[in-house]
């Protein structure tokens, strides 16, 4: 039978308590499919992440070399430059596993540069 040490009244009974018990190899494929699926999502996290930090800090180097060309302020330029590099280390956390403290430091560093706009 199934090797359980209560006992099971017939063939059929028997069958049935297999079919509805998942074997050991059926637990383990499927704790497998969730660990994979958890390093995929991780993994496009990170990627999310370092991409949105390095597009963002490649426009706050843009927006500060075109500020520091006109007739802005210094402050302006600076702003954006300072939001580049809180961009910038974003990225380098994003790529390290980071996601949450590149989330936050990709907020800061939008939020710096838009506040740079404000002395225009």
């Amino acid at each position: 039978m199934s090797g359980r040490t209560d006992s099971v009244a017939g063939p059929a009974e028997a069958e049935e308590a297999e079919r509805t018990e998942p074997t050991e190899g059926a637990q383990a494929v499927a704790e497998h499919d969730e660990a994979a699926e958890f390093y995929d999502e991780a993994r496009r996290a990170r990627w999310l992440a370092t991409g949105t930090g390095a597009l963002l800090t490649l426009a706050g180097v843009a927006a500060a070399l075109l500020r520091l060309s006109g007739p802005a302020p210094a402050l302006v330029p600076a702003a954006y430059a300072t939001g580049a590099a809180v961009c910038a280390a974003a990225a380098v956390l994003g790529a390290r596993g980071r996601t949450r403290r590149a989330l936050w430091l990709l907020i800061a560093g939008t939020m710096i540069m838009a506040l740079g706009d404000q002395f225009d």
